[in-house]
């Protein structure tokens, strides 16, 4: 199982800082999202719209499945991974730390700039990302071990709060 497991929204860091968690640690870096556009030979944007977000959200489950029991590795997952219940389950049963990287929409905004290669975030992305949120947040809130604020911190230094926060 991963050691670490780490959520939140889009824009809160999850790939940046779970590269440079997994290196700090020695432990190999999974991204769903990555694992997911390598899979299925699309990015997601393109599955979103040639698909659906149904047929996506079963693709990242069955990608959950086969990343949760990767052993000595840092797991970093998509926005809305965590979000079915079956997903939720399937997180709970493990023991690896699963870490709420907890952002502002004034912080994600400057972040991913609401690109179109976010598809939950097309039309107003703004108001799109925070009706996500408030939707998501106490999921992430209920499966976490450890909630890591972003606001302040360099990577370096969210590495170093996850590190304490986790031992």
């Amino acid at each position: 199982m991963p050691q670490f497991i780490l959520m939140g929204p889009p824009g809160a860091g999850k790939s940046t800082v779970g590269k440079a968690l997994a290196r700090h640690l020695g432990l190999r870096f999974v991204d769903t999202d990555i694992v997911i556009e390598e899979k299925s030979a699309m990015k997601i944007s393109d599955i979103f719209i040639s698909k659906g977000e149904d047929f996506f959200r079963e693709i990242e489950f069955e990608v959950l499945q086969e990343c949760i029991v990767i052993p000595e590795c840092v797991l970093s997952l998509g926005g809305g991974a965590p979000i079915s219940e079956r997903a939720q389950a399937l997180l709970t049963t493990t023991d690896s730390h699963r870490i709420f990287l907890d952002v502002s929409l004034a912080i994600a905004a400057a972040r991913v700039g609401f690109n179109r290669d976010r598809p939950l975030l097309l039309g107003n992305p703004r108001a799109q990302w925070q009706e996500l949120n408030e939707v998501r947040r106490p999921i992430y809130e209920r499966l976490a071990t450890a909630v890591v604020k972003v606001e302040g911190s360099s990577v370096k230094e969210l590495v170093a709060q996850i590190v304490e926060a986790t031992k």
